[in-house]
């Protein structure tokens, strides 16, 4: 049974979709990985300005060439771009390097010294022109989302989250549930480090499937988390489309709880 979509901006996506972080160093092979995911379903595609210095954005643009309204795209503008007239003219840039005349989701990369309010004014600018659909934040912990100004609701907060990182649990998934902003999860196999974890690779076993398969799954269990592991390899590709069709078991669900527990109110971790 292929997992239920996710709300998304007001679209519905799939759960698993594709990073592209580290992308942009050999373009033939991660433009085919791309293309391959969005035949497989995968058409949430994350990058972001900062990714080997736009070249990820153009790796993008030309995997999606011939095809923009079949996926969902996002990107990302650096903090210290962040000005309302720097994040204007980020996304424009961006837009460049895509090839397509908007964005479904743009977000803040994560929170420096511009202030918020003027980074939403950028946003709104944005969508007022029709350069994005929806604007949203990254690496935001509870006090980050508390700062935005009054009435501004990001559609999405993109996180890291997996695993051995369910920090996000306890206070931050549940906020962004309450005024219906979607998560993201970025590195949802915490860069493959998790995956020789015995419990989990048994699960994986019993069930005929990998321990990346298990971990994704497992990360989009709720319905209202998309994932976005990155691959450049076909194989890889494939592996991660897979976890589309596996649901875990109340049981499986368990033993992964005992595994890998939550370890409650924490600070936010990121992944540099």
């Amino acid at each position: 049974m292929t997992l239920n979509k996710v709300g998304l901006a007001g679209a519905k996506v799939p759960p698993i979709g594709q990073g592209t972080w580290r992308m942009g160093v050999d373009a033939p092979a991660e433009i085919a990985a791309l293309q391959a995911g969005i035949d497989l379903g995968m058409t949430v595609i994350d990058t972001a300005e900062l990714y080997a210095d736009g070249a990820a954005e153009e790796v993008v643009g030309q995997a999606v060439r011939g095809r923009r309204d079949e996926v969902f795209l996002v990107s990302k503008v650096l903090p210290q771009n962040a000005s309302t007239e720097g994040t204007v003219a980020a996304c424009h840039a961006s837009l460049r390097r895509l090839g397509t005349d908007r964005v479904d989701l743009y977000l803040l990369h994560w929170r420096r010294e511009v202030p918020l309010g003027e980074t939403v004014a950028g946003f709104e600018k944005l969508r007022e022109e029709g350069s994005i659909r929806a604007w949203g934040v990254s690496n935001f912990d509870l006090h980050d989302l508390e700062d935005l100004p009054d009435g501004a609701v990001p559609a999405c907060n993109q996180v890291l989250y997996n695993l051995t990182r369910r920090g996000p649990e306890a206070n931050l998934i549940p906020w962004c549930e309450r005024v219906g902003a979607a998560i993201m999860a970025y590195s949802p196999v915490e860069k493959g480090a998790l995956l020789g974890h015995p419990d989990l690779r048994r699960v994986a076993a019993e069930r005929g499937a990998t321990p990346a398969q298990v971990a994704l799954a497992w990360s989009v269990r709720s319905g209202g988390v998309i994932a976005v592991p990155k691959a450049a390899r076909l194989a890889h590709v494939e592996e991660n489309a897979a976890a589309l069709d596996l649901e875990l078991t109340d049981e499986e669900l368990e033993v992964l709880d005992r595994a890998f527990p939550a370890p409650g109110v924490v600070p936010l971790e990121t992944l540099s």
